[in-house]
Parts: C-alpha cells; sequence; structure tokens
C-alpha cells in the first residue's frame, strides 16, 4: 500500500496519537577503506544502524557513498531505551529485525527494548526524525516486522507474545484485540538462549512466524486474515535441538531458516493450516553461533559470531542448500558478526559486528565471495539492528 492511500486512512485516529519529534544531529566523518574499489551500488541510499544503548536508544544514519562505504551523516534518539538479554556478549537483544525499513512509507520500525515500546521515524529527505513512540504491547521488546501497512512486534519477556499495529499516515495505530501470547516462561529480560529470536512474515503476508530458539526450539505460525487479526493460537512446528533463531525467504516462497544450535541452514515449505514442511536435511557450516541470516542475489550469507565470520550457501529450487565453495566461508569480520543488510541494489553487503562496535562492508561478487571494503569502527559495543533503504 502506498504512502498517499495510507495518508486517505482514519486520520482522525491519526490525531488522537502522541507524537514525538526531536534529532540529534552528529558530525559526519568518514572513515578510509581499504580493498578494491567496487562499481556503484547505488549513491544517495543511506544504511541505518541502532545502538541500543540503556541510557538512551538511537539510529546513527550513515550515508552510502557510490563505492559502497560508509560515513556517518546523523544520530537521531529513538525516544526510548535499549536492552540487553541475560548472558549475552555480542548480541545484547539476542535477535534478528530489531530495526527495519518500511519502503512504502519510507519508515523506520525500531525496538527500545529497555523501556517496552516501538519507535517510528520518517526518512523522507536527508534527515531522519523521529514520529512517534508507542507501547510495544508487552515486555521486552527484540523484533518486529511489517508487510504493507501492517506491523507486529515481538515481545521477549516473560511468556512472549507478538502485537499488532496498522500503519496511517506515518504513525501506527495499535490493532485491538491482535495480542497473542507465545506461553513462554522467561525472565524479564530474558535470557539470551531462550528468548524469541525473529517475527516475520510470509512472502505474501497470509502467516506471521516467530522463531522460539531454546525455549521450546520451535517455528510458530500464525494465520493472518484480511482484518490482520492473528489466528488464535500458532501452529507449532517443532524444529528439536536445533535452536532456530532467524529466516528469510526465497524466491520460491520456502522459509529459509538460520539454526544456533547445530550453526546449520535448514528450509522449510508452507503447508495447508500453516504447518511447515521440512525440505532439507540441516547443513552445517562448520562454524560457531550461526544465528543470523540475509538473502542477496540468489545468495544466503549466515553471520557466525563465534567465529568472527561470515558462510554462504545458496538454495535449489527444491530447497535443499548448499555451502559455496569447499567451507562456506566467504569474509571474516570485526568481532561478534550479528545482523545484516545489503544495499538496495544487492552490491554492497553490511555486517554488524556487535561486540566491536563496528559495520563491516564488503562488495558482494557475482559468485557469491566477499570482497572486503573496510569497517566503520568506534559506535560502541552492542550495536544491534542494521537496516537499508
Amino acid at each position: 500500500m502506498h504512502k498517499m492511500l495510507r495518508r486517505s486512512l482514519a486520520a482522525t485516529a491519526i490525531a488522537t496519537m502522541a507524537t514525538l519529534g526531536t534529532a540529534g544531529v552528529a558530525s559526519a566523518q568518514q572513515r578510509p577503506g581499504a580493498g578494491p574499489g567496487t562499481p556503484p551500488s547505488g549513491a544517495g541510499h543511506a544504511v541505518f544502524v541502532q545502538t541500543d544503548n540503556a541510557s538512551g536508544n538511537a539510529i546513527d544514519v550513515f550515508s552510502e557513498h557510490s563505492d559502497g562505504r560508509l560515513s556517518l551523516r546523523q544520530t537521531v534518539p529513538t525516544g526510548g531505551l535499549g536492552g540487553q538479554t541475560a548472558g549475552s556478549v555480542a548480541d545484547h537483544l539476542a535477535s534478528q529485525g530489531s530495526l527495519v525499513y518500511d519502503a512504502d512509507g519510507q519508515l523506520l520500525l525500531a525496538v527500545n527494548a529497555g523501556s517496552d515500546t516501538l519507535s517510528v521515524l520518517s526518512t523522507e529527505g536527508r534527515q531522519v526524525r523521529l514520529l512517534q513512540v508507542v507501547s510495544s504491547g508487552g515486555a521486552f521488546p527484540d523484533s518486529v516486522a511489517v508487510h504493507g501497512d501492517l506491523v507486529y512486534a515481538l515481545d521477549a519477556g516473560g511468556a512472549g507474545a507478538v502485537s499488532g499495529y496498522r500503519i496511517l499516515d506515518d504513525r501506527v495505530v495499535p490493532l485491538p484485540g491482535s495480542t497473542r501470547t507465545l506461553g513462554l516462561s522467561n525472565a524479564t529480560p530474558p535470557n539470551y538462549l531462550t528468548s524469541p529470536g525473529q517475527v516475520g512474515f510470509s512472502p505474501d503476508g497470509s502467516e506471521l512466524i516467530v522463531t522460539t530458539k531454546a525455549s521450546t526450539s520451535s517455528l510458530d505460525v500464525f494465520h493472518v486474515n484480511a482484518s490482520g487479526l492473528l489466528s488464535a493460537t500458532p501452529t507449532v512446528t517443532a524444529d528439536t535441538g536445533n535452536v532456530p533463531f532467524s529466516f528469510t525467504d526465497s524466491p520460491s516462497g520456502q522459509l529459509v531458516v538460520a539454526e544456533a544450535g547445530n550453526s546449520t541452514v535448514h528450509t522449510y515449505g508452507f503447508a495447508p493450516g500453516g504447518a511447515l514442511t521440512s525440505l532439507s536435511a540441516s547443513v552445517p557450516d562448520g562454524q560457531t553461533a550461526l544465528c543470523w541470516i540475509t538473502a542477496v542475489g540468489g545468495y544466503y550469507y549466515v553471520a557466525n559470531a563465534g567465529s568472527n565470520d561470515v558462510s554462504a550457501y545458496t538454495v535449489a529450487p527444491n530447497g535443499t542448500p548448499a555451502l559455496v565453495g569447499t567451507t562456506g566461508i566467504v569474509a571474516t569480520t570485526d568481532a561478534g558478526p550479528i545482523d545484516m543488510a545489503a544495499s538496495a541494489n544487492g552490491s554492497t553487503l553490511y555486517v554488524e559486528a556487535g561486540a566491536a562496535g563496528a559495520v563491516d562492508e564488503f562488495h558482494v561478487n557475482p559468485d557469491g565471495s566477499l570482497s572486503d571494503l573496510g569497517s566503520v569502527a568506534g559506535l560502541g559495543a552492542g550495536i544491534e539492528g542494521i537496516a537499508t533503504d
């Protein structure tokens, strides 16, 4: 749904929403890059990195240059607080998708795990600005998903829950009756091993998927009806011992899952009723803490936080994953690689190194290998969440 259409809907409902508007601007800093020059990657675009700072969460906004390298342009407070799961080291939220970009509305959606809120920021023009802060519907939000004008936030604390919103005229309005419990038994904040890892939509938006990690080691699938509400309970697909952490989808509509338990990738197909059908055996990359996955140009890149490297897979039309090359390893990174995002045209992969407080920049080659372009350092350990426009 396009932005102009959104603006025509329920204007009176928007008037009742509390709006916060603040933007702190940091001086731009360009760091020298390393490695070979690359073809243009779409200069004029931006990369957004969430600080997840417990004393005040913020978004660092980077300009993307023609060679794929970045320079800091702006820092914008989210109006909330960052958080940290118990026992975490490199990945304080222990999740994927804590910061997402909505291309239709040119909006950023960011979780504030330490204050149980969701922030909405506008990216129109060169200056990002905070528009709104709303309750996440539960405790310790760690992931958010958007499909069309429908948004769902995942709360990882306590029993865990998902709660829905509609995007209307650059704001989000809570969707009455949308909250669904996950029935977990976590503390608040949860332990990093047991907190649910990601919420996301199926490609057509008819299903909402949640990974529960070691809590139940399952993939929970809620059906989404025409009103945006979820089925009362999810269809649960057990992934015993593998600890499903994050996921993306293939061009064929398959679910490609990163499993942290054994550092493996596993694929599923959607069956009637929301059940998932296993399409392959779990394929390991031989590294440590494979938790995050991003699809770029026919390749599936996984970040191995314990090995400080990135591996690449392909997925055949029948859903069978395979490592790229002999070992699958396509790049080494700064300490603690976690969430990743690709440039608009897929020529550059940005890897968030949570332990190092850095964003590593890589050119994506036609064979799936990555060429090192350098790193933006000094962002502070604990950064969490990355998105591109």
